[in-house]
């Protein structure tokens, strides 16, 4: 699957998800664009799911308009160390398939 991990995530992330084709909103130069764009931008460029720290996502888009999963990690801080604590469940979660569209919201245990 192809994956973005948004801005607000560390770039070391993406080595949690070695199956998977793994890009930063860096890589993809796409840094500063607002959250409807950017998801347009996804579904043009054949993306699957994009995991998030922004947690008020989830309620600002109409995820009808959109074929992606939004992976919503919820944790108590944004760092590495933090982060890929939950990286264990985003992968049962993409294994399974059969995403949805919309948000997933993937919490700190």
């Amino acid at each position: 699957m192809r994956l973005l991990l948004d801005e607000n995530l560390p770039k070391k992330l993406k080595l949690d998800f070695p199956e998977h084709e793994v890009f930063t909103v860096r890589d993809k130069g796409w840094n500063g664009i607002k959250n409807g764009k950017l998801l347009e931008l996804m579904v043009a460029d054949d993306f699957d799911a994009l995991l998030t720290f922004d947690k008020n996502l989830q309620y600002q888009q109409n995820f009808q308009k959109y074929t992606l999963t939004v992976f919503v990690l919820n944790a108590p801080a944004n760092t590495y160390a933090v982060l890929t604590l939950l990286s264990a469940q985003v992968n049962a979660a993409l294994i399974k398939g059969n995403l949805l569209n919309g948000p997933l919201v993937i919490q700190a245990e």
